[in-house]
């Protein structure tokens, strides 16, 4: 194998690396989204549990974040919440911030 290929294989084992990476700190955020809709929902125990997962299987409806948003604001404006879309999207990026860090201290 010559260098080229050495590393040529080792750009693809980080890249696959930092999508593992990119995948479970989404998945991660989407859950910790989840659980601070579900208590502004007045949602606790096993029901904010179940909520926070269906935030997390939203995700997978489309690319990108717009499925996860959608969500919660329809949620929201069901139960009356009043919650902006800065605030919501606020605090989706503050979320990934902390799910990045877990991960990567778990990592």
């Amino acid at each position: 194998m010559s260098t080229f290929d050495k590393r040529e294989e080792g750009f693809e084992r980080r890249f696959v690396h930092d999508e593992e990476l990119r995948f479970k700190a989404t998945a991660r955020r989407n859950k910790l989204l989840g659980l601070w809709a579900a208590g502004k929902l007045g949602l606790a125990g096993t029901e904010a549990e179940d909520y926070a997962k269906s935030v997390v299987r939203a995700d997978f409806e489309e690319p990108g974040d717009e499925d996860v948003f959608r969500k919660i604001r329809k949620d929201f404006d069901e139960k009356g919440v009043e919650q902006s879309d800065h605030q919501i999207r606020r605090t989706m990026d503050e979320l990934m911030q902390t799910a990045v860090e877990q991960v990567r201290s778990e990592a």
